[in-house]
């Protein structure tokens, strides 16, 4: 999965991306100044975000997402870029098939897209790189 970041006030061109390779984020941008702050959006804690889909059943308020997951990588995105004068844009990266399988409807959706994600991680692409 990806981010492109574009700035606030001129949201026609993707300044910085980040991507999450299954363990961490990789970013990449040619100005200094973006790449520091696309990491300090990235900093592994918490994100608290008010979404329903995080809630367990009969729950409601804010819910915390741990770092080390793709949906942490998404919050940190969505929560924090603004902030820092950006905004995200999302871009799943999956290779190959995909797409959701009635025979596998014993997963949640949340399963499924994970599984799909993680499946289409690019062999080739940085896994310890940042």
């Amino acid at each position: 999965m990806r981010a492109d970041f574009l700035r606030t006030d001129d949201g026609s061109e993707v300044v910085a991306t980040a991507s999450w390779n299954g363990r961490r984020v990789v970013v990449e941008s040619d100005d200094d100044d973006t790449r520091r702050a696309v990491r300090r959006i990235f900093r592994p804690i918490p994100v608290v975000v008010e979404d329903a889909a995080y809630r367990s059943l009969g729950a409601n308020g804010e819910s915390v997402i741990q770092p080390g997951s793709i949906e942490w990588f998404r919050a940190a995105a969505y929560a924090r870029a603004g902030s820092e004068g950006l905004t995200a844009r999302i871009v799943p990266e999956v290779d190959g098939p995909g797409g959701w399988d009635p025979a596998a409807a014993y997963r949640s959706f949340r399963q499924d897209m994970t599984r799909i994600i993680e499946q289409g991680i690019r062999p080739d692409a940085p896994r310890d790189a940042e």
